[in-house]
């Protein structure tokens, strides 16, 4: 790690007061190696905890205590981290609404500045480690809505803002307060404070962004090395965006991070007439509004308190690949 830092700052220029975030296994870190991760400069701090129940934590095959990860917490504190984030995951097997609650009140004891609340999508297909979970023992739709639904209530009665897409922080944080000044972005790693920008993928299966492309590099190790071996960028795909996949980030991009889309101002920036462009999408919305989820005007279109907690599938009716494909199984599902 030190290694790699310094070949980064040989090549980059570290900003100070920058977000320098990394996610660590309360498993396999202590307060001593924390404590170097702190002086190689890293301010945020994510650790993945799951769920605290020892069942559940044994049938996903990830022991680890509550102590361990309060014992992190607080040398995280006492280090200077700006930010700590937990990571849960609801819908795992051997998980019921009341052990859930049981997680939560124990995440909310620990205080981190952020959480993020994923639903588990079960792809044994795609992901080997999940070939281990037997899928007899996840619990069902109702249940997994009846966890989703409690956490919220817990973490906003807690005092936790919803950012949006899973994500809660406390609000003073800078998400909560990059969303109240409408400063939301959204990068790979889920919500941002920072501005849009070039991203560079380092690292087997990395994902980067540079303008109007997308390039993912070698997924194995071996294909990795010997591209570099070979004097090549490990690149092994790419998508160049064309004028319209342009539009359609934008404009799920503003849904996403700023709950609306103000006709006028979108037609201004990129020349289009919005409400012809987007007609067929935005009559699918109508039935989101008879919901509740949107509400729909001369002027635009703005997602509903209740709506932002569904607000990845307001965005999904813009996209354009995932409505063509028909095999909607190889995607996760919204909850």
């Amino acid at each position: 790690m030190l290694a790699l830092k310094e070949r980064l700052s040989d090549a980059f220029q570290w900003v100070p007061g920058g977000e320098y975030s990394i996610e660590v296994d309360p498993r396999t870190v202590d307060a001593s190696r924390l404590a170097v991760i702190r002086q190689m400069g890293f301010n945020r701090l994510s650790l993945g905890v799951q769920d605290f129940e020892p069942a559940v934590q044994k049938a996903v095959h990830r022991i680890q205590s509550t102590q361990d990860v309060q014992n992190l917490m607080l040398a995280a504190r006492a280090l200077g981290f700006d930010s700590v984030n937990l990571d849960l995951i609801y819908g795992l097997p051997m998980q019921t609404a009341a052990s859930f609650e049981r997680t939560l009140d124990q995440v909310i004891l620990l205080h981190p500045e952020r959480i993020a609340l994923y639903a588990y999508a079960h792809l044994p297909e795609r992901f080997k480690p999940q070939r281990r979970i037997l899928a007899s023992e996840l619990p069902v739709p109702s249940s997994k809505i009846a966890m989703m639904s409690r956490s919220v209530d817990a973490l906003m009665n807690a005092g936790y803002v919803y950012v949006g897409m899973d994500h809660f922080s406390l609000p003073e944080d800078a998400l909560a307060v990059a969303k109240r000044q409408g400063r939301l972005h959204r990068n790979f790693q889920g919500y941002s404070t920072q501005p849009d920008c070039d991203l560079i993928g380092l690292g087997v299966s990395a994902i980067g962004r540079m303008g109007g492309t997308y390039s993912q590099n070698a997924k194995t190790m071996e294909d990795y090395v010997d591209m570099l071996d070979n004097g090549q960028l490990p690149i092994v795909k790419g998508l160049a965006l064309s004028r319209d996949d342009l539009i359609r980030r934008a404009w799920i991009m503003a849904i996403m991070c700023q709950g609306h889309v103000q006709y006028d101002a979108f037609n201004e920036a990129w020349l289009i007439d919005a409400k012809k462009y987007f007609a067929p999408e935005i009559a699918q919305l109508e039935v989101l509004q008879t919901q509740g989820l949107v509400s729909l005007s001369s002027g635009g279109l703005q997602v509903t308190p209740l709506g932002w907690f569904f607000v990845r599938g307001v965005a999904m009716v813009f996209d354009k690949y995932l409505q063509a494909d028909r095999h909607r199984t190889k995607f996760s599902k919204i909850i």
